[in-house]
């Protein structure tokens, strides 16, 4: 056996040894894929070992199986580490998983939106599937034009691929030929009935007049549906009248609309609800699994019925409880009448908890992706804050941020020339770039009496400019002490970050609440490309958002 077949005939033996000697193909390539990352660009061809190898080892004995498990010393604690227990493994898996994100594009995707994203996204990945980006685009009055290519834009951030782009206003014909079959099988109706009357009918569960209309009466009604008033008639599912939710009664599946669509004009007046469009999409698109919120527990009632009716098979619904946000604005409405009003610079406004906002702060992709993983898909809610956000953050830019020198509020300090330096001989200090990864290398600053210091470290007593000198500031004057570092730490010295007078850059950074500081970086700031995140020391992470003339826009990430 080649190493690659090994390892699927061990995560094979495993698979079986949990489900009574039957392995999955499915399951046996997700576990491989979940505990090896570095042979996911190996999938196909793993896919195509293991559909040989289970076939073999499920023509094994289970006590052959346990021979050989134990022959190899093969434990499931071992082998077969799932993702993450947030994301546990999924129900009913065939050969084939597809699932989708089916987002509507009202603005740019935020932070709740990934809740849904990553683990679709993960569980294509873990079980060798495809995964189908659906806009959902059925009501012209939610749709933000631009919202097309940001939502492409974001996930391409976030590092989602997607197998397929579809757009349902593309599908519009289709919808159509569905409406006219669930008519034809007597599981739709026209219903004109205003709708007061039609709730209170609903309400005792009793069927409306029109409910009684003949299959031939309503074919009729349905070719002249397009020409009605606005709120004239609708396209009503039927369902059971004595359904404990009132809601899920004889719902609606199609409706009269007169407003522009962006991609469609004036083309279409009949437009499907939201639960008959998402039934027939998912089923034709071969959608196996659809993750959701709980808030969308009815919904997935009132599509089972559209399955019933068609004789589909349904697939595996998962919901997840809420993900509550603290301090994280997410409603895209009221973000994009802020933006109108100037309340927000944009989209990317440090406020918002759009992925455009979280990017342009350093925020980092994996970030989210992990933190929501982490969260996975369970019933129970969940809650979020922005201290939770930094924590796993600062993991990933303690690492990857280079360190450097900013002053805020810059003060000006001057030191008489003495043996240690003096304007013809300047100190020459060396910092690494990273105190952890020396081999990046150092960045050179150059004192010769004179320097920047941030106004609030402008106080009387004894400082230490680091890797600097020793200075003693006394009503509101400055003098040089010493240059021993562990005469500074002995006395207890401050020690704070410093600015060379020649070479320093202007400053701006762009704080989390819109805020603007100004101050002053070293001059090795200049070597950095835009994007690039820093930590500026005793100040906090800040990306590099973008260089102008005169100085450098940083946004602040935090602490």
């Amino acid at each position: 056996m080649s190493d690659l077949e090994k390892i699927v005939y061990e995560y094979g033996l495993l698979n079986a040894k949990k489900h009574n000697g039957k392995a999955n193909p499915g399951a046996v390539i997700g576990s491989i894929m979940s505990a090896h990352s570095e042979l996911r660009s190996k999938a196909k061809e793993i896919g195509q070992i293991a559909n040989s190898i289970v076939k073999t080892i499920n023509k094994m004995t289970v006590e052959d199986q346990e021979v050989k498990i134990s022959n190899l010393g093969l434990t499931i604690a071992e082998k077969e580490k799932k993702i993450d227990e947030g994301l546990p493994d999924l129900d009913n898996v065939a050969e084939n998983v597809v699932m989708r994100f089916a987002p509507n594009p009202s603005g740019p995707l935020h932070i709740g939106h990934t809740r849904a994203i990553v683990p679709n996204d993960e569980y294509v990945k873990k079980y060798n599937g495809r995964l189908i980006l659906r806009i959902e685009d059925t009501d012209p009055k939610r749709i933000y034009e631009p919202a097309y290519k940001m939502i492409e834009e974001d996930l391409k951030w976030l590092e989602v691929d997607v197998d397929i782009v579809a757009y349902q206003s593309d599908r519009f014909p289709i919808y159509y030929e569905y409406a006219e079959k669930l008519i034809k099988l007597s599981k739709a109706y026209v219903c004109k009935c205003d709708g007061g009357k039609f709730k209170k009918l609903k309400d005792e569960s009793k069927p409306c007049p029109c409910r009684n209309f003949s299959v031939e009466e309503n074919i009729k009604l349905w070719w002249e549906f397009p020409n009605m008033e606005v709120g004239q008639a609708v396209l009503r599912v039927k369902t059971d009248l004595n359904h404990k939710n009132p809601a899920i009664r004889d719902f609606v599946a199609m409706r009269l609309v007169d407003e522009p669509h962006p991609r469609l004009g004036n083309k279409y007046r009949v437009y499907p609800m939201m639960n008959f469009s998402v039934a027939i999409d998912d089923h034709l698109m071969g959608i196996t699994h659809v993750l959701r919120g709980k808030d969308h527990l009815a919904n997935s009632e009132k599509q089972k019925y559209l399955y019933q009716h068609f004789d589909w098979n349904v697939p595996e619904f998962i919901h997840y409880g809420r993900l509550k946000m603290e301090d994280i604005p997410l409603s895209t409405s009221k973000a994009l009448l802020g933006i109108e009003d100037g309340t927000y610079t944009g989209w990317d406004d440090p406020r918002l908890g759009t992925l455009k906002a979280l990017k342009r702060r350093g925020i980092q992709s994996k970030t989210i992706y992990d933190l929501m993983t982490e969260i996975g898909v369970k019933i129970s809610d969940s809650v979020l804050s922005w201290k939770k956000i930094y924590g796993l953050n600062r993991k990933i830019l303690e690492k990857v941020a280079n360190r450097y020198f900013f002053v805020l509020n810059p003060v000006k300090i001057q030191i008489a020339d003495n043996e240690y330096f003096s304007d013809d001989k300047p100190l020459k200090i060396k910092r690494p770039l990273h105190p952890d990864f020396l081999e990046r290398g150092d960045r050179e600053l150059s004192f010769n009496g004179e320097a920047f210091i941030s106004k609030e470290d402008f106080s009387d007593g004894l400082i230490r400019l680091m890797d600097g000198v020793n200075i003693t500031i006394s009503n509101g004057q400055t003098k040089f002490n010493s240059v021993s570092f562990e005469y500074a730490r002995e006395k207890k010295a401050k020690i704070i970050q410093w600015v060379p007078v020649n070479g320093n850059m202007s400053v701006e950074v762009v704080m989390d609440d819109n805020s603007v500081v100004k101050g002053l970086c070293e001059p090795a700031v200049g070597f950095l490309n835009v994007g690039d995140t820093v930590q500026f020391e005793r100040f906090g992470f800040a990306r590099l958002d973008r260089k102008e003339d005169d100085k450098l826009i940083f946004y602040f990430t935090h602490k």
